[in-house]
């Protein structure tokens, strides 16, 4: 294929990679306002919020199923349009009825993308014959950072949140009408032979387990690392999102470089070193639980989760035994209930015990990444 041809897909899959981070960063920077408005207690809020996630699994074994009976490309257009209109009419409910409802279908709608958009990530590295699935999840976390930002500016000039959404709607049916004709038309690795739906070999199992883990670390450290800052590290109220600032720095930089290591490692070196990262940076923040050590602890654990589940979408999208998208979908569903899960359970050790005892419970699902990581192979 011409070298413009490829360029041409990975822009187009970028853009979906994009259209995804900012729709949901832009929900996520407006919960305070829809709560004030909705006069929802912290009991309430978090009830409510839950539908997100159950739209999200409810979504993971359908979304597998279309995307391998009618391909990738249509499940990213019809998903970037229930996705992005969903969003403005999560501002426009006006009770929390509709909220949970619009929630849900908003859950529903991200997930379908997430596989669809994957699925096409891994055709189009495919055809370049090298990583480059972590730059794609890189320019998720970008479209994030924008779009808190843009919340920042949306809430100081008091653009209240249907207005705003309906920017962003505006946004990504902008990103549909010029991208979606350049998406890859027949997704890679499939053989029309292969049953949709087929029994999980021990070396899927094995990723969605390097998946799972890497979810709970990931799940840590977006819940509680503000929490192990502010009670346990103590740098005072100015300083206390050090921690999950530098931990989402090291992140979203590590996405975009984690192609070029594992282009030279391997990918089973290079889950079996993000492993051994996330455990040690956890590891030094709770033996060593100072400013500045804490700090470095959680850069390295960053850079460490940064490149894991890219990498596990990349290697299982090429499944022989399963269709990508119904592959990505199965490790997908193991790896949001380590996700989901896994910071109600980090609160109980820490309710039990303390915080450093909970997350050195983490660095143990550090360790495990690369320990299954010497057992997996890559020919899946």
């Amino acid at each position: 294929m011409p070298l413009i041809q490829r360029r041409l897909h990975r822009i187009a899959v970028s853009s979906f990679f994009f259209l995804a981070g900012i729709c949901f960063a832009s929900w996520a920077s407006r919960i305070p306002d829809i709560q004030a408005k909705l006069q929802l207690n912290s009991a309430a809020l978090g009830g409510i919020l839950l539908c997100l996630p159950v739209g999200l699994l409810c979504s993971l074994p359908i979304a597998g199923f279309l995307v391998a009976k009618y391909g990738s490309r249509i499940i990213v257009m019809l998903a970037s349009a229930l996705y992005a209109t969903t969003l403005p009419l999560l501002g426009f409910a006006n009770s929390s009825t509709q909220l949970m409802i619009t929630l849900f279908f908003f859950g529903f709608g991200g997930n379908m993308l997430n596989i669809s958009m994957n699925t096409q990530a891994v055709g189009t590295e495919t055809l370049y014959q090298k990583p480059i699935m972590a730059s794609f999840h890189g320019i998720w976390s970008t479209a994030g950072f924008t779009g808190a930002a843009v919340g920042t500016l949306m809430v100081r000039f008091h653009v209240i949140p249907p207005y705003h959404y309906l920017c962003i709607t505006g946004l990504a049916a902008l990103i549909l009408f010029i991208f979606s004709g350049k998406l890859i038309r027949k997704d890679s690795n499939l053989d029309e032979k292969q049953p949709i739906f087929a029994r999980l070999d021990k070396s899927i199992i094995n990723f969605g387990l390097i998946a799972f883990c890497s979810m709970i670390c990931e799940g840590a450290m977006f819940d509680w690392s503000g929490v192990y800052f502010l009670n346990v590290v103590k740098p005072g109220a100015a300083w206390v999102t050090i921690g999950y600032t530098a931990f989402m720095c090291t992140m979203a930089s590590g996405r975009f470089v984690g192609d070029w290591v594992a282009y030279r490692l391997g990918m089973k070196r290079m889950l079996q070193l993000s492993g051994l990262m996330t455990a040690s940076g956890l590891l030094l923040a709770v033996f060593f639980p100072q400013f500045i050590t804490a700090t470095i602890g959680f850069l390295i654990v960053g850079a460490g989760v940064s490149s894991v589940i890219p990498m596990v979408y990349s290697t299982v999208g090429k499944s022989k035994v399963m269709s990508p998208g119904v592959a990505i979908a199965a490790v997908s569903t193991i790896g949001y209930l380590g996700f989901l899960f896994g910071p109600p359970f980090i609160g109980f050790i820490a309710q039990a015990t303390s915080l450093r005892v909970s997350f050195s419970f983490i660095a143990v699902m550090g360790t495990m990444i690369a320990v299954i990581a010497t057992r997996i192979r890559m020919d899946t």
